[in-house]
């Protein structure tokens, strides 16, 4: 089978197409035929050794997290499941088996979602990641209804999960925006937007003098958000926070790693996508062998919805 993958780190030239052994599920397992994968910043960081392997990863290394695909063969123990379900699942590149750059890919059955008639595998392949990143940071925060959340990054997949999971929760949402993204970021249900960069936490202030209940810092603003927050509030960070913390403001780390086994979770997210609640964003789909590309295009910058290899 074909596969996405490298043998040494660096930039998006040392991905290439290679050939790998079509795996074979065990019990608990199915096989999934994937349509589409897609291209995370996760995925760039996972290329660029940003992160120490265990010792059973050898090389090639194929990245990716998420797919959208068909079952192609279920293992032994798999009731519910068979070959021609629409399934969706997020899958980790830290395991010996690869991640979701390769045409098969094995998949633990808790891990599956199916997907909704009338929602492409390719689109598919866009939420199970970035959706349950937002919804395991707005379960972090618990935040109650009517509370208000400020989000950075808007126009990004988190950011927009995180506008629209937020007002389902009942919260109030402030978003960034840029200008030409503001048509975009207040079509998804933001409740305030205020431009990004250095003058966000004045902007937000601006609207809430007492700072906002918590921050989800999908562009990774870091310290300069907490000015956002209000005395005793919160933060989600994406990635490791790169400071420290004031006025008592809890600041928490999400680790969408730590749940790619809840795949009933996941089934929640695409019925909110089913029925409109989540908008799912495809920027392009490209074949497999335009990875470098997509991983340049991803890394410049500027890309609305999310890139999709397809295999």
């Amino acid at each position: 089978m074909r596969a996405v993958a490298f043998t040494e780190f660096g930039g998006p030239e040392v991905l290439h197409v290679v050939a790998r052994p079509v795996p074979e599920p065990g019990p608990g397992q199915v096989r999934v035929r994937v349509a589409g994968a897609t291209v995370n910043p996760t995925d760039l960081g996972f290329r660029a050794g940003g992160r120490r392997l265990p010792d059973e990863v050898a090389p090639p290394y194929v990245p990716g997290m998420d797919l959208a695909g068909v079952i192609d063969v279920a293992g032994p123990g798999v009731p519910g499941w068979t070959a021609g379900d629409r399934v969706m699942a997020a899958v980790s590149p830290w395991e010996r088996t690869g991640g979701a750059y390769q045409e098969y890919r094995l998949v633990d059955i808790d891990q599956l979602a199916r997907v909704p008639d009338g929602i492409s595998l390719e689109l598919a392949a866009t939420l199970p990641m970035n959706g349950m990143t937002v919804r395991t940071a707005l379960d972090m925060l618990a935040l109650p209804p009517g509370s208000v959340l400020a989000v950075t990054g808007s126009p990004g997949a988190v950011g927009g999960y995180a506008i629209q999971l937020g007002r389902h929760d009942g919260l109030t949402v402030v978003a960034d925006a840029a200008p030409a993204d503001e048509p975009l970021i207040r079509g998804l249900g933001a409740d305030h937007v205020v431009p990004r960069g250095d003058g966000f936490a004045a902007a937000v202030r601006a609207l809430f003098p007492g700072g906002v209940d918590a921050v989800i810092d999908a562009a990774l603003v870091g310290p300069p958000a907490l000015a956002a927050v209000k005395d005793g509030g919160q933060l989600i960070a994406v990635r490791p926070f790169q400071g420290e913390t004031e006025r008592d403001i809890r600041i928490s780390l999400v680790l969408v790693g730590e749940h790619l086994h809840e795949g009933d979770r996941v089934a929640e997210l695409a019925s909110l996508a089913a029925e409109g609640t989540l908008t799912l964003r495809l920027a392009e789909a490209l074949p497999a062998e335009r990875a470098p590309e997509a991983h340049a295009r991803l890394a410049a910058g500027g890309v609305r919805g999310r890139l999709v290899l397809t295999f």
